[in-house]
């Protein structure tokens, strides 16, 4: 089981961020997230305990886009 493992942060030219997980601990079955693509996430910092959440959303909680 891989409980821990490097990763890096990365920033494009588009100013985009992107977090890149080792494949060892994203294939781990104690892995929470199961998809085959991009899956929207939620990302909370958790400043006191020095931590980054991430939480897969539900269909119901994705962002809207822009209304017109």
């Amino acid at each position: 089981m891989v409980v821990e493992g490097r990763g890096r942060i990365f920033k494009r030219q588009d100013a985009k961020y992107f977090l890149y997980l080792p494949k060892s601990l994203v294939e781990d079955s104690a892995f929470p997230f199961r998809t085959e693509g991009s899956l929207p996430v939620k990302v909370v910092m958790d400043l006191p305990r020095q931590r980054l959440l991430i939480m897969p959303l539900k269909q119901n909680q994705l962002p809207r886009g822009k209304r017109t």
